[in-house]
């Protein structure tokens, strides 16, 4: 005789199944302390994914490398041992050579332009530029543009001349340096300090939250507002990872992660300009502001880095970027 299943016993077996399931694990690992953008946008993102998927989603941050570090973080994403990561776009060139437009030297005039570009086809297209090697760009968080930090003052493109200055993996940084007569060489971000202030490079390129958080204007005295260059992070996952998620909770996942990015963006300029301000009032460094006769000189020193990669990058691709500028050249 077949048992008779009733509909009290169908929704209790039910009920005990949805109570039964494991919450959907994602592990988000970064480089960088938890009071910067990306810490706090990785923060921001566990607390909204918990809150609107309770149960369904649990949410794991490890900052400054805890979990992993810049030199296998994205080969563990590819393996699904780790779900999320925000690696500066300088970290995709061995996936995909496009990306080094962000790299590209006094390319945007400021973060207004890097804003419209990402936000056009050409920006959007670069975030699905690496599936084929199961890496699903989500979204572009901003950390800010890049200063010059060194052991004497910056002015003039010559003044860098034999420096060695710290650099993240990536050509288009090697060149970069290169064309002002300066030396480089690849650190991971957690040693960046340590190097600094035992000499191995006497120079280093980052925002002012990366410098205040990582105390390097205490072992750099003079820092030049360049401005010259972009560092921002794309906030990627696996790809297999992500499509295998029921779609009601990816889509939810999908709209959060484009809430958190609001948010770190609007945040971004305003630390980086609130830790500026730490950094002066500290008096540990001397920070440098350019003339427009002086940044045009390091422009024009470094331009010959656009041509060097165009092959790679692509024409269309930095005549886009260009396009976004507002002042005419």
């Amino acid at each position: 005789m077949k048992p008779i299943i009733t509909l009290a016993g169908l929704v209790l077996a039910v009920a005990s199944a949805f109570a039964q399931a494991e919450p959907i694990v994602i592990k988000f690992s970064h480089v960088v302390a938890e009071d910067t953008p990306k810490g706090k946008g990785a923060l921001l993102f566990k607390r909204l994914a918990e809150e609107r998927l309770p149960g369904q989603v649990s949410v794991e941050v490890y900052p400054n490398s805890s979990l992993y570090g810049d030199a296998d973080e994205l080969e563990a994403l590819r393996e699904d041992k780790v779900q999320l990561l925000a690696p500066s776009l300088a970290k995709f060139e061995q996936y995909t050579k496009q990306v080094q437009v962000f790299d590209l030297p006094f390319l945007f005039d400021d973060l207004d332009a890097v804003n419209r570009f990402q936000k056009r086809a050409k920006g959007r297209q670069l975030l699905r530029s690496m599936e084929t090697h199961n890496i699903t760009g989500l979204a572009y968080w901003h950390n800010g543009m890049k200063q010059l930090s060194a052991t004497r003052p910056l002015h003039r493109p010559a003044d860098a001349a034999g420096l060695s200055f710290r650099i993240q993996p990536s050509a288009v940084l090697q060149a970069q340096f290169d064309a002002v007569g300066a030396n480089s060489q690849k650190l991971p971000f957690a040693q960046v300090y340590s190097a600094l202030k035992a000499g191995t490079v006497q120079g280093a390129e980052n925002p002012w939250s990366n410098i205040y958080s990582k105390n390097m204007h205490q072992v750099q005295p003079y820092i030049t507002e360049t401005n010259h260059g972009v560092l921002d992070y794309m906030l990627v996952t696996n790809t297999r990872f992500w499509m295998s998620m029921p779609h009601k909770v990816r889509f939810e996942l999908e709209a959060i992660i484009d809430e958190v990015t609001y948010m770190v963006n609007q945040e971004a300029e305003q630390l980086n300009q609130a830790d500026r301000e730490r950094i002066r009032q500290a008096g540990t460094s001397q920070i440098i502001a350019l003339s427009d006769e002086e940044r045009q000189a390091w422009r024009e020193k470094m331009r010959p880095v656009w041509q060097q990669f165009e092959p790679v990058i692509g024409a269309d691709i930095i005549k886009a970027a260009e396009h976004v500028n507002r002042r005419s050249r």
